[in-house]
């Protein structure tokens, strides 16, 4: 089974190297090629991919004028030519053992289209930092089915890109989750295992956690729009009392959701001393959905 990694990078090129060492250097399995989409910025990859190029010639470098994460995952995808194809981003390092759970979960679950797993934090040495790995990424204890998964660790059979087709470019946040909802409309499922694991360079600033939450919020807007039949938690009129209490709910779940991310705090912090600021970034997410919705409904 030929396995292509598709990493999408941009201005990011002090981080790509220790991405691509845990793909080259540390897997217990080796990919069969690597595709780096390669958007240049002002922090250009270039030498660093020319390094690991040297050390793994299945390597290949695209280089693009950078548009946004579904254009040049479009353009990667072209020249994958495995039959899983897995991605993760320029600031993330899988675990060691990342492919190889990747391709005996494909063959564990052949009805799973898309499969991926948990994202940790890679320092874990901030406030903010705490923060964001507790409330940016999905976290289940068990093996769940999902409606989707995160770009930076998801993997899917080739059988479902040739179906699904391209990534909206339209999108420019949650162009995985619009992704993986087709996955789920053609009749496959997409299923996340938490011995699957990246770690990942969160946000390291409250300016970066927030305006990332921000847009997250723009995008959820953009895609239940397109999307009127996908779970949304917001009510999509307020004309009957549940309505009006899915609502009510909607405004206050930066709370509940805080309460419920708890857990997930790990280390010796005090966990009341994040609750405040895990209310703010929900908060910031709220005022992205608000945002998108009134720019597209002016």
């Amino acid at each position: 089974m030929l396995v292509s990694v598709l990493i999408c990078t941009y201005n990011r090129g002090n981080l790509i190297h220790d991405t691509l060492r845990s793909l080259i250097e540390r897997q217990e399995e080796k990919p069969g090629e690597i595709i780096v989409v390669n958007g240049g910025g002002a922090n250009n990859c270039s030498q660093t991919l020319q390094f690991w190029k040297n050390q793994f010639p299945a390597l290949r470098e695209i280089e693009t004028e950078n548009v946004n994460l579904a254009t040049g995952r479009n353009l990667g995808l072209s020249y994958c030519g495995g039959d899983l194809i897995l991605q993760t981003d320029d600031d993330a390092q899988p675990f060691p053992d990342w492919i190889k759970l990747m391709k005996e979960a494909h063959e564990t679950y052949p009805d799973a289209g898309v499969i991926g797993g948990e994202v940790v934090d890679s320092s874990g040495k901030s406030w903010v930092v705490k923060v964001a790995d507790a409330i940016t990424f999905p976290f289940y204890s068990q093996i769940t089915e999902v409606r989707s998964l995160p770009g930076v660790n998801s993997s899917y059979k080739r059988e479902i890109i040739r179906k699904v087709g391209d990534y909206d470019v339209s999108m420019f946040r949650g162009e995985d989750v619009d992704y993986n909802w087709r996955v789920l409309q053609a009749g496959w499922k997409v299923l996340y295992i938490p011995g699957i694991k990246v770690s990942h360079h969160h946000r390291s600033s409250w300016k970066g956690l927030l305006n990332q939450h921000y847009m997250y919020g723009r995008a959820y807007y953009r895609v239940r729009r397109k999307w009127p039949l996908m779970y949304s938690v917001y009510p999509r009129s307020v004309s009957t009392a549940r309505d009006y209490l899915k609502l009510a709910y909607f405004l206050i779940s930066p709370f509940h959701n805080a309460i419920n991310r708890m857990k997930r705090i790990r280390g010796p912090f005090n966990k009341c001393t994040l609750f405040l600021p895990m209310i703010f970034v929900g908060y910031s997410w709220l005022w992205g959905y608000f945002t998108q919705m009134k720019k597209e409904q002016a």
